[in-house]
């Protein structure tokens, strides 16, 4: 019996390993008839601009039959956790408003200032000691997210690119860090003032 432990815990390690890089490792796809990129971007869970990018694209235009490289995919869990993040922080809000929230945690991944993940982002303690968003803070993150937020984070790593360039949002009704009021307002959207 014990010389079966070994493979049987190795082959459980290498199926779950298997399955986390799974979400991460880079595709390609063979266009279809009424393909868009911004389907293809809700698909695999990857920007429109990072499809157009890494396939030398100055348009949207696709050809039937084409080979598109696509880029390494956002993670199950990390769409999970941006999810029920958007549903924390945005409940009861547009549905564009939410889009806009999730597309804040996007920017700052890519936003020298801030952490490179998702995940990091997320759970981020500022100077000041605090978490950045408050529903990490509150435990309101653990919650499960409705299908409303799932869907405007799909829509929000498709079309990150159209973004103002936002990496922070505040409610003013409620803000108690009067600093966020200094920074270049983008866009209002419900209770919601995003800024850059």
């Amino acid at each position: 019996m014990k010389k079966y432990i070994l493979p049987i815990c190795a082959g459980i390690a290498l199926a779950f390993t298997a399955n986390q890089t799974a979400d991460a490792a880079s595709h390609s796809h063979t266009v279809q008839k009424g393909d868009t990129l911004y389907q293809l971007g809700q698909q695999y869970s990857v920007t429109v601009e990072s499809i157009k990018e890494l396939n030398n694209k100055e348009t949207s235009a696709l050809q039937v039959g084409e080979t598109l490289s696509l880029p390494a995919a956002i993670t199950t869990e990390e769409r999970e956790l941006l999810s029920r993040l958007v549903h924390a922080e945005a409940q009861g809000e547009p549905y564009a408003g939410k889009v806009a929230v999730a597309t804040v945690v996007l920017n700052r991944v890519d936003h020298p200032e801030f952490p490179d993940t998702i995940k990091e982002v997320i759970n981020e303690i500022g100077p000041s000691g605090h978490y950045a968003f408050s529903p990490v803070q509150n435990g309101m993150i653990n919650q499960q997210a409705d299908d409303e937020a799932k869907q405007a984070v799909q829509e929000a790593i498709a079309f990150q690119s159209d973004s103002q360039g936002s990496i922070y949002f505040y409610n003013p009704e409620i803000a108690t860090n009067h600093w966020i009021g200094t920074q270049t307002e983008t866009v209002r959207i419900g209770k919601h003032v995003f800024a850059k």
